[in-house]
């Protein structure tokens, strides 16, 4: 008998946050013998059993289904968070850009399709008792963001309709952090005004209390274990994805060293819609407004189906990306790159 050959992935958006944790663990990988990494810009960064290709999903002219051909499974995680004042431009990448690529799955022939959806694809739900995959998935309408990722679970319901031969797989985590995206996402959440020392305990006087700002988090490698895992096990479906404890203004005054001191939503809302009409603020309200509605999620599923479960708590994850932030950390991919401060 010959030796069984091991798995050829491609994945999306393997640069980023999550990409670049995904291509990691899947490197390591005795189940995987090759990952095709795409990306817009190609990295300096090499990890074991990978190569690249420069791939923009914005554009027509992209051949997806040849570079998909003859792979075992297709991870979809690229996604673009800015322009925040263009939709049109995010809308093109995330929702157009990801419909390329379950369109080509479907014409290569690759068995298997795993995407990064997110809590943000929920509708409002409590934040008292978790709900689990089955809560509504319409989103936040007036934010991008969660509009975006509503509208690609619509599109995908259809696609398993149409293609019930292909194992598709729907990962929602929490917002995730870690110490080597903390350049990027500084970039992305704080804009250019907000210098990476802010995030130093002692120099917050307070953290804002606010009615709703209770929300769940995880390291991006422990995400990127569940999305291995999914791979290499017959699961499909939804998996929730998020570590203990939920973060509040509680636990981050903690963090902070700073006194929680309670503001009603109408307030903060205001100063945020304020700071983002003057172009100080790089987050427009309406994503405000869904952080506050997302409902906290159930990971029963994750960890039974799984055997899943997050080797770091929330807490310490943000801790580790308020630290990288501080720090200056990236790694040596275009969206992550830092200006690490020894």
């Amino acid at each position: 008998m010959g030796v069984e050959r091991g798995k050829r992935i491609v994945v999306t958006g393997a640069t980023g946050n999550v990409g670049t944790s995904v291509v990691r663990a899947l490197s390591k990988s005795d189940e995987v013998s090759s990952v095709l990494g795409l990306a817009r810009r190609v990295p300096a960064w090499s990890p074991d059993k990978t190569e690249w290709a420069p791939v923009d999903l914005s554009s027509d002219e992209t051949p997806l289904a040849e570079i998909f051909r003859g792979a075992d499974a297709v991870v979809h995680l690229a996604w673009r968070m800015q322009p925040m004042r263009d939709p049109v431009a995010t809308w093109r990448t995330n929702v157009l850009g990801s419909v390329s690529v379950f369109q080509a799955v479907a014409e290569a022939n690759v068995p298997v399709l795993a995407y990064a959806s997110s809590v943000g694809a929920y509708a409002p739900g409590p934040k008292s008792m978790p709900v689990d995959e089955t809560w509504p998935t319409h989103g936040w309408p007036t934010a991008a963001y969660c509009r975006e990722k509503a509208y690609l679970e619509r599109v995908l319901d259809s696609f398993e309709q149409s293609n019930p031969g292909v194992r598709v797989i729907r990962m929602r985590p929490a917002f995730m952090f870690k110490q080597e995206a903390a350049s990027e996402q500084r970039r992305i959440f704080g804009g250019h005004y907000m210098p990476g020392p802010l995030a130093r305990p002692h120099l917050l006087p307070f953290v804002p209390d606010i009615p709703g700002l209770r929300f769940q988090a995880l390291h991006t490698d422990d995400a990127a274990r569940a999305f291995q895992i999914a791979l290499d096990s017959e699961v499909r479906g939804a998996f929730n994805l998020a570590a203990e404890p939920p973060l509040d203004a509680q636990i981050l005054s903690k963090l902070f060293h700073a006194r929680a001191v309670r503001l009603p939503t109408a307030a903060a809302r205001s100063g945020l819609s304020a700071a983002w009409g003057l172009r100080l603020a790089a987050v427009p309200p309406q994503l405000f407004d869904a952080v506050v509605r997302i409902p906290l999620m159930d990971c029963t599923r994750a960890r039974v189906e799984l055997g899943w479960a997050p080797e770091h708590t929330a807490t310490e994850a943000l801790q580790e990306m308020l630290r990288g932030v501080r720090e200056g950390w990236g790694m040596d991919t275009p969206p992550l790159v830092g200006h690490k401060i020894s």
